[in-house]
């Protein structure tokens, strides 16, 4: 039997009428999923994706916001450029109108269109405690935050606006072992190393819980859950390690000086050699303390060192929380990237250690970025509210241990699930946006809605298409990533300049 074209057509149409025609039977949110429900059918457990007719032919939008939205908010500020040898700027202004090219210009900038930070209603006096923080002989900010801000993102560019506005140098806080890359400074350790962090669900947990202030170390000798005895330790050979530490030219300038190093350790208890060279000069030779406990090992040149290395030399690895690289006054920020967290963990960590540790560091403010690692386990409000109250023992866990600091919470960005075959924003996302930051206010903590200032619901698509995230639709690229800090800082600086310097705005 001979099948003409014209037969095969009209089955063709027929198949795809019929196709069509089941969309109007196909209903909404027919199947259920974790925060979301696809469109389809499903009978007696058993559950088949199909779009309804309205979103096949696109008629209907999760959310009203246009391209032109997007470029409006990332046009309020315009971010600084790292600088190069051709576009060098003066480090330490000497005039007024030297300072001033370096801070937001508010004569082309509309405020209104800027996300302000929250601060608590039960402490009027917030701004004024940050503005004396800041302007003080030091102020070290800790931040720490999940992947969004690895590889010093977001970090170092409030790091560089600060120090222009408040002196200071020195990336801060670098683990011994890298494991992400960032253009802040040189740190290059010798291939013995390991690192341990207690935010790693991969790697089991030290029994005793001393991670540090920074939550992570770095052995060159593999952690053991015993210590060895004389007699075992007699029979180990000495192990060398290194690590290179130098600046960086691919970063901003203020990240190439620094002339205090801080080499943080503990859970030393054999002896172990350590030996500093500057351009293969030794300049110091010491043994590290051996009783356990926390220890900084200090290390002061009088100028940035051009190709520092530090070696060590024993039987049995220290813990090494890491090394500050910092100027002798001014602002110093750490940048603490705790990839996969959800900001939850501190409270389990050693508190002894912690304490110690951060008694020495001092800071005077920590900033606090999570939220968006837990969006896709929370199942609905309950679960917000649970979260929300965990963030809030996690502060009040630090808050115990530091000395009148100061806590900022930058909440998570919009964030997207694949729902009928498109990108849209997670349903409780802005419930939890809005709980984290009622959670915070209460707790005398500052909150700064980055969801918001992304834009809201249905911004992250946007973004996306704007090449300033990627397309994980989670992390922002080098240029998302400058805008949004930009947002932040301008938002910060608007509280923090004094009112006799508020003409502009």
């Amino acid at each position: 039997m001979r099948v003409r074209p014209i037969q095969i057509s009209i089955f063709i149409l027929f198949v795809l009428g019929a196709l069509f025609g089941l969309m109007f039977l196909s209903q909404k949110g027919g199947v259920q999923k974790k925060q979301t429900q696809d469109d389809g059918f499903s009978y007696e457990g058993i559950s088949i994706k199909y779009p309804t007719y309205r979103t096949f032919l696109r008629l209907e939008k999760d959310s009203a916001l246009t391209r032109e939205d997007i470029i409006k908010v990332t046009q309020v500020v315009t971010p600084l450029e790292i600088e190069t040898e051709e576009n060098q700027v003066t480090l330490v202004s000497d005039t007024m109108e030297e300072k001033i090219k370096e801070l937001p210009d508010f004569s082309k900038i509309d405020t209104t269109q800027l996300v302000r930070i929250r601060y608590p209603d039960s402490n009027p006096d917030f701004v004024n405690e940050l503005r004396k923080k800041l302007s003080s002989r030091n102020c070290r900010i800790i931040h720490y935050g999940d992947s969004q801000i690895e590889g010093d993102r977001i970090t170092a560019y409030l790091r560089n606006r600060l120090q222009r506005m408040y002196r200071g140098s020195g990336p801060g806080f670098l683990p011994i072992k890298p494991v992400y890359r960032q253009i802040s400074a040189v740190v290059e350790p010798s291939e013995n190393w390991e690192r341990y962090a207690f935010f790693d669900p991969t790697k089991e947990k030290f029994s005793h819980r001393k991670y540090g202030t920074y939550l992570s170390v770095s052995r060159f000798t593999a952690y053991q859950k015993t210590l060895p005895d004389s007699i075992t330790l007699d029979s180990l050979p000495i192990q060398t390690a290194s690590v290179i530490v130098g600046k960086s030219d691919d970063t901003y300038l203020k990240f190439r000086r620094f002339t205090n190093i801080g080499l943080h350790y503990g859970n030393c208890n054999f002896p172990i050699k350590i030996s500093v060279y500057n351009d293969g000069t030794l300049i110091q030779q010491d043994s590290l303390i051996t009783d356990g406990r926390y220890h900084q090992y200090k290390i002061r040149t009088s100028t940035t060192p051009s190709n520092l290395k530090i070696e060590f030399e024993g039987k049995v690895s220290a813990d090494f929380y890491g090394l500050t690289l910092d100027s002798n006054a001014g602002v110093q920020i750490d940048n603490v990237a705790m990839r996969g967290a959800s900001g939850t963990i501190f409270a389990n960590a050693n508190a002894t250690t912690y304490n110690r540790m951060v008694r020495q560091l001092n800071p005077k403010i920590v900033i606090m970025q999570y939220g968006g690692n837990t969006m896709p386990y929370l199942k609905d409000s309950t679960d917000v509210d649970k979260y929300a109250k965990r963030i809030a023992r996690q502060v009040n866990w630090i808050r115990k241990r530091t000395k009148s600091t100061s806590f900022i919470f930058i909440g998570p960005t919009d964030m997207c699930l694949p729902v009928n075959g498109k990108m849209e924003t997670y349903p409780l996302l802005p419930y939890l946006n809005a709980k984290l930051m009622e959670t915070c206010l209460d707790t005398n903590v500052a909150y700064w809605s980055m969801y918001d200032a992304m834009g809201g619901k249905g911004s992250m698509t946007l973004w996306v298409d704007e090449k300033l995230t990627a397309k994980d639709y989670m992390h922002f690229t080098w240029k998302g990533t400058k805008i949004i800090s930009e947002l932040f800082f301008t938002a910060l600086y608007l509280d923090l300049k004094e009112p006799d310097n508020d003409e502009d705005a």
